[in-house]
């Protein structure tokens, strides 16, 4: 209608709301956007004022979409897919960040965060690896690699960004046998994962005998054994396949350290900087931290 007001949508207010809608949290939200969480609730209650509709449902430990908060997210998501394809109309030249994941830290929830990310940055090129926390480090210390999230372990180096703590539990199958008398029946890497010298510790200062009767090469391979009843491994529960559960209260086991989950970066440029917190904010929502 000529005359009508057109209502103008503040980019920044509409990636506060994609934002804080995906990482169910103003505080993950603002750290992805290196804000504050109350700058952050403040562009969602003018966005909210100019559309005319609530978009969130809030609680002191809760956000989630109200009805209109859930039409509404599609459209905001092409809303900022379609500004950075703008901005990418006259060739913006494609940074490269490279990262290394523990493989300890990453499970089921890869593919979200990757989505996170490229959603975020979509002007990015990605490398990512995934392995052993000691081997991640020295390929950052050998600036191979951008950045690395890894576990900390003592020996190593203690600087970096603690983004959580992460639990290990020992996980089997539901139906997993132990049989009283013999020794447990473990899944393990090889013996330079200090995970598996965690375990090791933990089971020889209790006095429980034990045996490696699986030794993978690489989480998924010890999660499958975990998984097929073969034995007991030491795992985050958040990285464990389905079907397997904690088994250390039932078979009478240790309780196992908590280990920090670490940010380890280097890089100067802005995008590669912004893709790095949004990359950490959606990995703490993911750990529910």
């Amino acid at each position: 209608m000529i005359g009508a007001t057109m209502k103008m949508l503040a980019l920044d207010a509409v990636q506060a709301f994609v934002l804080t809608a995906e990482l169910k949290s103003f505080t993950r939200a603002a750290e992805a956007m290196d804000s504050t969480q109350s700058a952050v609730s403040l562009k969602i209650k003018r966005l909210e004022d100019v559309l005319g509709r609530r978009l969130l449902d809030r609680s002191p430990r809760l956000v989630r979409l109200s009805p209109d908060g859930a039409a509404f997210l599609g459209p905001a998501r092409e809303l900022l897919a379609a500004h950075a394809d703008a901005l990418g109309s006259f060739g913006v030249q494609r940074q490269r960040l490279s990262i290394g994941i523990s493989d300890h830290v990453i499970g089921a929830e890869l593919p979200y965060l990757l989505r996170r990310l490229g959603q975020a940055e979509p002007d990015l090129t990605l490398q990512v690896s995934v392995g052993s926390s000691w081997e991640l480090l020295d390929q950052f210390d050998g600036d191979a690699l951008d950045a690395v999230i890894v576990l900390r372990h003592e020996g190593r180096r203690t600087d970096g960004e603690v983004l959580f703590e992460e639990s290990f539990g020992w996980m089997a199958s539901s139906d997993f046998q132990h049989r009283s008398g013999e020794p447990l029946r473990l899944a393990l890497q090889a013996e330079s994962c200090h995970v598996h010298q965690m375990a090791a510790t933990a089971l020889d200062e209790a006095g429980i005998a034990w045996q490696a009767v699986f030794v993978g090469g690489g989480i998924a391979t010890i999660g499958a054994a975990a998984a097929a009843g073969l034995a007991v491994a030491a795992l985050s529960p958040r990285v464990a396949p389905p079907g397997t559960i904690d088994m250390g209260e039932t078979l009478g086991l240790p309780r196992l350290p908590t280990r920090s989950v670490v940010l380890q970066s280097r890089p100067s440029e802005p995008a590669v900087r912004r893709a790095l917190r949004t990359f950490a904010s959606a990995l703490r929502a993911t750990a529910g931290h």
